[in-house]
């Protein structure tokens, strides 16, 4: 279990996590207007692709890999047309590339099979699709302007607990504490405002408190402890 620091908050009269919610969110969106997903697409089917192969890899990375991949591949027949020996070859470089490939054409059976090609909106529908768990599913529900749930990666774990608004280590666990206390219109925006604030300030071995919009709200700020 990682270090709470909801008591902190407390101590140190911060006040609720519902009360502190709303400045945190508005502070971000304006620190980091440009916050937004980092990978490349241009339709439902590269997203969920995009995402499926950011698995174990940077967003760069497959951003490297998609422009050439989303040429050949457009529809998910195409996917299925090809001996997997080939796609294996095409996204060798996302790594993973044979579970990856065998989750993708998975996935593209499934879409034509039982979404008429189309990707689901829902994530009770997008969990059913070979390789793509919670946070997967919650990523593309909330780029398709479908957002039923708040994605928890590394940054947002980290952000969550550190800001207080969670005490748990599960990102499921996490996912549910955040959404009784984020607005449900924030859903989509609050994680990516999180991870752009964990790489830029918010950093895992040294956050730069004192460049952070958060220091006063925060109950790990290393300034507010002094």
């Amino acid at each position: 279990m990682p270090r709470s620091y909801v008591p902190e908050a407390r101590r140190r009269g911060l006040g609720r996590r519902r009360e502190r919610i709303g400045p945190i969110v508005d502070r971000l969106a304006s620190e980091h207007a440009d916050a937004r997903i980092a990978l490349r697409f241009r339709s439902d089917l590269e997203l969920l692709v995009s995402v499926m192969l950011s698995a174990q890899t940077t967003d760069v990375n497959v951003n490297r890999v998609t422009p050439v991949l989303f040429q050949k591949y457009r529809t998910p027949e195409d996917y299925l047309a090809v001996p997997a020996e080939e796609l294996e070859r095409d996204i060798y470089a996302t790594g993973f590339f044979r579970q990856k490939t065998k989750a993708i054409r998975g996935t593209m059976h499934m879409l034509v099979k039982d979404f008429d090609g189309r990707v689901p909106t829902r994530l009770e529908e997008l969990v059913k699709l070979p390789g793509v768990a919670r946070k997967t599913a919650n990523v593309v529900a909330a780029e398709l302007g479908s957002a039923q749930g708040i994605v928890v990666d590394t940054h947002v774990r980290r952000l969550s607990q550190r800001l207080g608004l969670t005490r748990q280590d599960d990102p499921v666990k996490i996912e549910r504490d955040l959404q009784r206390v984020v607005p449900r219109a924030d859903w989509a925006r609050f994680p990516h405002l999180l991870i752009w604030h964990g790489r830029r300030v918010c950093d895992a071995r040294r956050p730069r408190c004192e460049d952070c919009v958060l220091e006063d709200l925060c109950p790990s700020s290393r300034l507010g402890s002094r």
